[in-house]
């Protein structure tokens, strides 16, 4: 068994230009040849991949008391919520905050968990983000 997180992996075809961008520090997303946007990554025949600004709000969430993963359990509780992202998609992401003080409707901000070619998005409330 591993303490660290686990990630994902880099070389899968349908999510691979997510997690390099991610690398990178930016969100990106993916939008249909009609402009419609496109998430959890994947491709899509005559789209484009754009990028997020990272902000938006808590639509549902739940508190990780228990976890069976050791990082997961040695990191609980934690947050885990359905973020509406301004541009109209919605994800699933960890939201870095005290569980008692997240509420759906929160604005939140893109944070990074670096993990040497990658990072992981990590929400964190609106209002405690440097900029």
């Amino acid at each position: 068994m591993t303490d660290t997180r686990p990630l994902p992996v880099l070389t899968e075809p349908d999510t691979a230009e997510f997690w390099t961008a991610c690398g990178e520090h930016r969100l990106t997303y993916g939008t249909g040849p009609d402009g419609e946007v496109v998430f959890f990554p994947r491709r899509v025949e005559g789209g484009q991949t754009r990028e997020s600004a990272g902000r938006g709000v808590v639509y549902t969430f739940t508190v990780v008391r228990r976890h069976g993963h050791p990082f997961f359990r040695a990191h609980a509780p934690y947050v885990v919520a359905y973020v509406d992202l301004d541009e109209g998609f919605r994800m699933l992401a960890e939201v870095d905050a005290d569980p008692d003080a997240v509420r759906v409707g929160m604005r939140v901000e893109i944070g990074w968990e670096d993990h040497g070619e990658t990072a992981v998005p990590v929400f964190r409330p609106a209002d405690t983000v440097a900029t």
